[in-house]
């Protein structure tokens, strides 16, 4: 994230222009980076199982929040962009941060964003990064913004004494706190408080109201997210790794660890959709990336059974639909236990479903909006199993900003 945040988009520029000047950058960046980041000695705990990734515009480096209908991404260093939950573009935003503010404060990135679902709205944790310069004005704000016209409403800033940006911002499961982190503490913030009233350039900073003194993971944190009354966060200080905190009381647990990765950790979102239930947003930015040129959207879900299926998965055929922009494929998945077929497996792959025939046969039809690399996940009483990666989707991603 510190070496992504060295493009400073101006907010004056054209759709185009930041296009352009986002390209030439991430090319430079590629170029020097390191080729992996290691993870130590620490072993994955088996919670979690990969089931593939999404390729997705550079645009969308930062991180993403969702709806339940639709799905929210930031980047690449001031936008903001909906898709569904296919990750088809359907609005988008290159420079959402207002001229004034950027102007008055200096805020131009954009972290991991939130989603406050009893008053419906978009929450976007800000903080100013200059190249060479670094944190020009020891500030974080909480923008709020229209999840259905990706509309600025207001700016709620942050008290400087407690924090001096914000990185990403997580809404709690009743609505009632949003979550971030200073330094190794992690902050809540009511809600409520998020409002008109407190609004800059009038209104008062925001005070948290709770304070987990250390509870930050060894990883950091690039992003968040709750799965059910804990508190995810993904980082990559110590290793590629997921640690979730209970806010109660500030105690964590390794939940994934992926050991050596190329790229850069992003953002998390928990929702089922692509084949998966917790998704973490990597990164290209290595000088040969683990999952592609793209932002990779790893998708995991939780691992239930013990392993003791073999699956064996194939394309059959694969067509080019909706005027190239998507793809659907035919899919042969073949699950056996000890050298025997297993009848009455459920199969998945990319979030399509199906059960084994008699002789442990099941055949998919899988409809992809980008490009990725996906399992089939197999299930049959106490045992699962999972294929290798297929290869799915259009060529690539769309990167065209809307306006």
């Amino acid at each position: 994230m510190q070496l992504a945040r060295n493009i400073v988009l101006s907010t004056a520029r054209t759709a185009e222009r930041v296009s352009a000047l986002m390209a030439t950058a991430l090319t430079a960046l590629l170029l020097t980076a390191p080729a992996a980041s290691a993870a130590g000695a620490v072993r994955d705990p088996g919670r979690w199982l990969l089931t593939g990734y999404t390729g997705l515009p550079t645009d969308y480096w930062q991180g993403l929040t969702g709806d339940g209908r639709f799905l929210f991404f930031a980047g690449f260093a001031q936008g903001i962009w909906r898709t569904d939950a296919s990750g088809r573009r359907l609005d988008g935003r290159p420079q959402a941060i207002p001229a004034d503010v950027a102007a008055a404060i200096g805020f131009n990135h954009i972290g991991d964003p939130g989603f406050e679902r009893r008053r419906r709205r978009l929450l976007l944790p800000l903080e100013c990064y200059v190249p060479g310069k670094g944190n020009t004005c020891q500030r974080g704000g909480l923008a709020v913004v229209d999840p259905d016209a990706l509309a600025w409403r207001y700016l709620v800033l942050l008290d400087r004494r407690e924090i001096a940006k914000a990185m990403w911002v997580e809404v709690a499961p009743d609505s009632e706190l949003a979550w971030t982190s200073s330094g190794r503490d992690l902050l809540a913030y009511r809600t409520s408080e998020i409002a008109p009233a407190r609004a800059w350039p009038t209104g008062r900073p925001l005070r948290a109201v709770r304070r987990l003194r250390g509870a930050v993971p060894p990883s950091g944190v690039t992003g968040a997210a709750f799965v059910g009354g804990r508190l995810f966060l993904a980082g990559q200080d110590a290793g590629f790794e997921v640690w979730a905190v209970d806010p109660r009381s500030g105690r964590r647990r390794l939940e994934i660890a992926l050991g050596q990765v190329a790229g850069e950790s992003e953002g998390l979102h928990y929702e089922r959709l692509l084949g998966g239930q917790l998704h973490w947003l990597i990164a290209p930015l290595a000088a040969q990336p683990t999952f592609g040129r793209w932002v990779a959207m790893l998708h995991f879900v939780r691992a239930s059974g013990r392993p003791g299926l073999l699956v064996r998965a194939r394309v059959l055929a694969a067509r080019a639909i909706a005027e190239g922009a998507e793809q659907l494929a035919k899919i042969e998945v073949r699950v056996s236990r000890r050298g025997r077929a297993v009848a009455g497996a459920v199969v998945a792959v990319a979030g399509f479903r199906a059960r084994t025939d008699r002789r442990g046969v099941a055949r998919l039809l899988v409809r992809t909006a980008a490009p990725g690399q996906y399992a089939a996940l197999a299930h049959a009483g106490n045992w699962r199993g999972l294929s290798q990666r297929l290869v799915l989707g259009p060529p690539a991603p769309a990167t065209v900003a809307v306006r």
